[in-house]
């Protein structure tokens, strides 16, 4: 368990220095969006390049990738119709929460829950593929859709070749398929970019705290209240129900897709949102609130199903 509590303490210290840097006014709340932006044209492509490109392709494609998929799609849309049942109507906000609701922290907090809870850092290869290669491009399609007010499929097809975080996420993915070993000149440098990435996003985040309280009214805490109770209890139940009885995985394998499906949702969330303007504090509060989860839910999915 010593895995999760330190994923959870490094992510809690890196966000509290962001509103400390904040609260002692020496950044403004503006100058989260220039640190975005880093993070997004540069740095998280980097990192996603050195983290897939070493990753196995026989551990991605297999059962655990179709629980997750059916999972998200399940949760997702269940998520989506309850926003707006419950009078969601910004088309943009409901794509953000229903995202937020699935899009779990894979990278920061999921590689070492998958090395020190699971087992096998490997079981987080099938998740992040699923995030970054099919929902992060389909996710920014739609955002360009709903900005443009048009929906054109050579913008979607063009997704991976104009999308940094996308075509980081494609080129690693193809030198994992051919085996490439990448000269130690290049990745060196692009390992050194992709460190930052993640304190990027997580300070961006904290300076976002600043002055700002979860769930008041008039900020779509009902969305909020959604995501977080799909997020943290309704998606690893059903990914749990998936890999048990739908996909008949391994009991290993059961338990790393439901800890997995635990996770809070991911820093990248806000990123997106931020990066769109759109539905930011529905992305902040569910990620607040879930990484506050998180740690009961994982310790209780570890303590049920570890083999």
């Amino acid at each position: 368990m010593t895995g999760v509590l330190t994923g959870f303490g490094v992510i809690a210290f890196v966000i509290f220095v962001g509103w400390l840097l904040a609260a002692l006014k020496v950044v403004r709340g503006e100058d989260r969006i220039v640190l975005n932006k880093v993070a997004f044209f540069a740095a998280s492509p980097a990192l996603l390049f050195t983290v897939l490109a070493r990753a196995d392709i026989g551990v991605i494609f297999t059962g655990s990738l179709a629980t997750h998929a059916v999972a998200v799609l399940v949760v997702g849309l269940g998520s989506a119709a309850l926003m707006w049942l419950f009078g969601s109507r910004d088309a943009g906000r409901l794509v953000i929460g229903a995202h937020s609701a699935v899009y779990s922290n894979a990278n920061n907090i999921g590689l070492p829950v998958a090395v020190y809870v699971i087992g096998d850092g490997q079981y987080v290869a099938p998740l992040l593929v699923l995030q970054l290669v099919v929902m992060a491009p389909l996710l920014m399609a739609v955002l360009d859709a709903l900005r443009s007010g048009s929906v054109q499929l050579r913008r979607i097809l063009a997704q991976p070749f104009v999308n940094p975080i996308v075509l980081g996420s494609g080129l690693g993915i193809v030198v994992s398929a051919a085996g490439w070993s990448v000269p130690a000149p290049v990745m060196l440098p692009l390992e050194l970019l992709g460190g930052a990435a993640v304190p990027l996003m997580l300070i961006a985040f904290g300076i976002s705290l600043r002055g700002q309280r979860p769930l008041q009214a008039g900020t779509g805490r009902k969305d909020v209240l959604v995501a977080t109770t799909a997020k943290s209890f309704a998606l690893p139940v059903v990914a749990w129900l998936l890999a048990t009885y739908a996909f008949g995985l391994q009991p290993q394998e059961v338990y790393a897709a439901t800890v997995l499906a635990s996770l809070p949702t991911a820093q990248n969330m806000y990123q997106y949102a931020l990066r769109y303007r759109v539905g930011e504090i529905v992305a902040r509060d569910t990620i607040l609130l879930t990484t506050i989860l998180a740690l009961p839910v994982t310790l209780l999915v570890a303590v049920l199903l570890h083999p």
